[in-house]
């Protein structure tokens, strides 16, 4: 019951990433799919592309076996997002780190794997710590 942020996918399709073998670690328990949005995929792919090739196949492969399930409309929850983006002006929250966040309210029992600091700082509901799977 994961919810997984584009720092993990980097990570984990990236052998050169500095996460690469704490994500790969992390991820080996983690039982699919583990829920993204499309922000993430977009932004994974983006990154991806200018690193490894061998990267963006893989993550179309993670998708189309289903290891990775977007979970997530963005028509339905535009307004909490933007909310978030406007509660957190004053720290670098992307849109994708916002999409994550909602997500983390809409799956409540789902922790977020990530690498990015700045989910130690964000909250759900106002001020519920994101329950997270970061490393230290």
């Amino acid at each position: 019951m994961t919810i997984i942020g584009a720092g993990p996918i980097v990570a984990i399709l990236n052998p050169n990433d500095s996460q690469h073998q704490w994500c790969l670690e992390a991820a080996g328990p983690l039982a699919p799919p583990l829920l993204t949005c499309e922000a993430v995929l977009t932004e994974s792919f983006h990154l991806l592309e200018r690193r490894t090739s061998d990267g963006v196949a893989s993550l179309r492969t993670m998708l189309d076996r289903e290891f990775l399930k977007v979970s997530f409309s963005l028509d339905s929850e535009l307004q909490s997002v933007l909310h978030l983006l406007e509660k957190y002006t004053d720290q670098p929250m992307s849109f994708a780190d916002a999409c994550l966040v909602r997500m983390s309210e809409l799956y409540p029992d789902h922790r977020v794997f990530t690498v990015d600091s700045g989910f130690r700082v964000y909250r759900r509901f106002g001020r519920r710590v994101v329950p997270l799977l970061i490393p230290r």
